[in-house]
């Protein structure tokens, strides 16, 4: 491998960029799960995970495993094989989702999506409205499709929900969406939420965490599915002196405890701006580029990635390609439908002003040199992160 001075850029919208005190307060010697510093570490974290979650009835169940394996125990864990759950397509994730829980032995109905908008509250209801024998045992929608950059509007779903006077469960995919934009467990009537610790938590991969209401504790008592390592009623038990029935991530415990801490030092409403700010930067620069946003509604427009589609003709692969060899910076792929129409700029996480205009500058550089007439996106981002206030008013004449 050629050597490269300087640092690596990974703008792929997760794993995220690692911050230094996360990184050192990982950097330790293992220490006994079975012992008191572990247990006091697992019953700070809790607590200040629900913080996070914005809950205060909802337990929270933390796995070794990806997010994926989160998204199977929240199925196998209120669900019994062979019931039917209602789930939202936005995206390559959402499919993805589908796919998992098919192969357990639920019957997933879709509701059809383009991709470009996220789940439709009206439809949802629609469909829940027609259901009047209650086969369908739950509502899957994923919060902030990865492979797209479009934020469901969840509030939304669980009124339509509330609206058609189902009981349907709701059961939702933070996976790219918690510590970066603004998520309300209990205000919002989740059931089961799923995400993992490798985006806005600011960790490597390795932690699955599913948030569990009352509700969803109920129905996992109806549940006929064969569960193990998954269940959530030992793990639940067990923590309640700050241990697991599993061995745990334990210097990832130690990484999530500091990420934690930084969350709320700066505050998670100072967080959700931050990304809002940096995301709204973003969407300049890809309108001064004269380029399309793959998200189509405004009101849907993720703070913590932005996809962007490639002029006709050219393979977003190239671009991406092109950037990573000459600016050694990593950008998302386009995802099933959208390979090679599609790149992704992942801007969530510990994330600044600076890192943002680097991350640009390599863009605007690759698209000029696979061809691409841009305009000055770097500027126009500039000008907004400079002056968000002024750049606002600018954009929105006063109305007289």
């Amino acid at each position: 491998m050629t050597f490269r001075s300087g640092q690596h850029f990974v703008q792929i919208p997760g794993p995220t960029n690692i911050p230094e005190r996360v990184l050192r307060a990982m950097d330790r010697q293992i220490v006994d799960h079975r012992g008191p510093e572990f247990a006091q570490l697992t019953l700070e974290i809790l607590p200040a995970l629900r913080e996070v979650v914005k809950t205060k009835d909802s337990q929270v169940v933390l796995y070794p495993s990806s997010g994926t394996g989160a998204w199977e125990a929240c199925v196998v864990n209120v669900l019994s094989p062979g019931e039917r759950v209602l789930l939202a397509e936005s995206g390559w994730f959402s499919t993805l989702w589908a796919e998992l829980t098919r192969k357990l032995g639920i019957d997933v109905e879709i509701v059809p999506g383009d991709w470009r908008t996220g789940a439709d509250p009206d439809e949802i209801e629609r469909r829940l409205r027609a259901d009047r024998e209650g086969r369908i045992k739950a509502v899957m929608v994923v919060h902030n499709e990865t492979s797209t950059g479009v934020t469901s509007r969840v509030g939304d779903v669980r009124a339509a929900i509330n609206r058609a006077g189902h009981s349907a469960l709701l059961l939702v995919d933070t996976v790219s969406s918690l510590a970066s934009i603004d998520y309300r467990h209990d205000e919002w009537g989740v059931d089961v939420m799923v995400t993992g610790s490798q985006k806005g938590l600011m960790l490597p991969p390795g932690i699955g965490f599913n948030v569990v209401s009352p509700k969803a504790l109920e129905a996992a008592k109806r549940s006929t599915f064969p569960r193990s390592y998954f269940d959530w009623a030992p793990i639940i038990a067990a923590n309640k002196q700050g241990f697991f029935p599993y061995t745990p991530p334990t210097l990832l415990m130690f990484g999530l405890r500091e990420s934690l801490a930084m969350l709320r030092e700066e505050g998670l409403e100072n967080v959700f701006a931050r990304h809002a700010r940096l995301a709204e930067a973003t969407r300049r620069a890809v309108r001064a580029w004269g380029l399309e946003i793959l998200a189509s509604d405004p009101r849907e427009y993720s703070n913590t990635l932005t996809g962007i589609i490639v002029p006709e003709g050219l393979d977003s692969d190239a671009v991406r390609s092109t950037i990573l060899e000459r600016f050694d910076m990593s950008l998302g792929v386009g995802l099933g439908k959208l390979k090679g129409r599609v790149f992704r700029i992942g801007h969530l996480g510990s994330f600044n002003d600076l890192m943002l205009a680097a991350t640009l500058c390599g863009v605007q550089m690759g698209l000029k040199l696979c061809g691409v007439e841009v305009g000055d996106g770097v500027g126009a981002a500039l000008d907004y992160l400079m002056n968000p206030q002024a750049a606002e008013r600018k954009r929105t004449p006063a109305l007289v």
